[in-house]
């Protein structure tokens, strides 16, 4: 893929990300969990039928074609997720840069893919 190609689809991704996530990442662990426990109320599930799989399809951000990130990039010298995205990055790699966000370019994602 090209470094431009992944740079713009990295912006945009983080933008929807952003204004569609508007609650923390234990919120939405929550919110999954009570949508799980109502279908148990109403008897349309079975607890043994509660797994990983089916809470991941619970949270606000099962998108259907989007994977869980391989690479989280923190920015700014943060070393903590702030609460984002806890679930979804349980298995990814994390890189963390000094660099601000809007400073952080294509030789920035290189350098952070080849870590």
């Amino acid at each position: 893929m090209e470094v431009a190609f992944l740079m713009t689809t990295f912006e945009e991704f983080i933008q929807s990300l952003v204004e569609d996530l508007m609650t923390s990442g234990r919120n939405e662990v929550v919110a999954a969990a009570k949508n799980i426990a109502m279908k148990v109320e109403r008897g349309t599930l079975q607890t043994s039928e509660i797994d990983e799989a089916m809470l991941e399809q619970e949270l606000m951000t099962n998108m259907g074609e989007l994977a869980n990130p391989d690479l989280l990039i923190r920015t700014s010298g943060e070393l903590r997720l702030s609460n984002f995205l806890l679930w979804q990055l349980a298995y990814s790699q994390f890189y963390f840069s000094d660099k601000l966000f809007p400073d952080f370019g294509e030789q920035d994602l290189l350098k952070a893919l080849a870590s």
